[in-house]
């Protein structure tokens, strides 16, 4: 049994979609483990990582979310572990989800130092466990280029096993393609692949929000597949927001109190709306309810104001769920077409 380790030079580089579509790809059983947890849940007085989560419910692993992770508290961590004590451990895990199964994915942190000082950042992972790192790179085609030059000037083979990168979230393809990389390429380092950037992969859905939020879910349950493209805060009058030019845009979701009735229907009459936060904990007339039931718009409650809620918004990052079984199947097709599959199960 065999692992991959899966690392990023910056957050949020997409490293659980990659994951879960290389599973898919490669075609083999597989574990998954999770080191050290810095995506919190916590559900029914346990805590697990978010990803960790993910992965075993959409792939039916067997094992429990929080098993499958050493910890999240750094503090906590040297206080407990060595570095012999903390690989022990690691090792454990590792053959326990890799039990039976062909190969296991180990996703690391948010950049190739998180976990450095209880060394589960991934490039102490691989010199001591000799398993190689698929690093994904993002950002702007500088970073890019400057991230990729500085793994390779300062990242030796006695280090790390560097089994290839895949650029991921590019927004000119063909730019990068002919400026940037022959420059990355002539550094030797080991392209398997290059990503465009899709603004569709970026959004939120509903029921995300309505999550992140602790939200009530009024109605428009049928719509909490909806995806959010654009957030518009309903403070100003209904003249106003009417003439907004951003007010049509599609798949919109509606920040507004729950006592501005003519806001939320005029918003309900609005094409493109794909929700409505109602704040201040009110909840609209009952006739506002049914007709946002019935035209399949969700209404999410929250207890704090306007403002503050927008904010919450603001920072919500667009996870992958369980259900978004439609955005998995593109992040599958798209990583198929442009990345070396078969290089990556040759690592295997």
């Amino acid at each position: 049994m065999k692992s991959i380790i899966v690392a990023s030079t910056r957050e949020d580089a997409g490293k659980t979609s990659t994951v879960i579509a290389l599973a898919r790809l490669l075609g083999k059983r597989f574990g998954y483990l999770k080191p050290l947890g810095d995506r919190f849940l916590y559900r029914k007085k346990r805590l697990w990582d978010y990803d960790a989560s993910l992965l075993t419910q959409l792939f039916g692993l067997g094992e429990e979310p929080e098993t499958i992770s050493i910890g999240f508290d750094h503090s906590k961590l040297r206080y407990m572990y060595d570095r012999t004590s903390i690989f022990s451990e690691y090792n454990r895990i590792l053959e326990q989800v890799g039990a039976d199964r062909e190969a296991v994915f180990v996703e690391c942190g948010k950049d190739l130092a998180y976990g450095a000082s209880v060394c589960l950042d991934p490039l102490t992972i691989s010199h001591e466990t000799g398993a190689p790192v698929i690093i994904l790179a993002s950002g702007g085609e500088n970073e890019i280029a400057d991230d990729l030059a500085f793994i390779h000037r300062f990242v030796t083979h006695d280090e790390a096993t560097i089994g290839g990168v895949i650029i991921n979230k590019v927004v000119q393809m063909e730019d990068f393609c002919d400026v940037h990389l022959p420059e990355i390429e002539k550094l030797g380092v080991n392209v398997l692949g290059v990503l465009p950037h899709r603004a569709e992969f970026s959004t939120l859905s509903l029921a995300t929000v309505a999550d992140k939020l602790f939200a009530k879910v009024l109605a428009g349950e049928s719509g909490l597949s909806n995806r959010v493209r654009s957030v518009v805060v309903g403070a100003m009058s209904v003249g106003a927001a009417l003439v907004d030019p951003h007010i049509s845009d599609p798949d919109k979701l509606v920040i507004t109190s729950g006592d501005r009735s003519d806001m939320i229907l005029a918003m309900m009459e609005t094409e493109g709306t794909a929700g409505i936060v109602l704040t201040n904990d009110i909840i609209p007339p009952a006739n506002i309810v049914a007709k946002a039931a019935d035209q399949g718009i969700p209404l999410l409650l929250v207890s704090g104001d306007t403002y503050s809620t927008a904010l919450q918004v603001e920072r919500i990052r667009p996870l992958l769920r369980t259900e978004d079984e439609a955005q998995i199947d593109k992040l599958t097709a798209m990583i198929s077409d442009h990345v070396d599959i078969g290089a990556i199960r040759a690592l295997l």
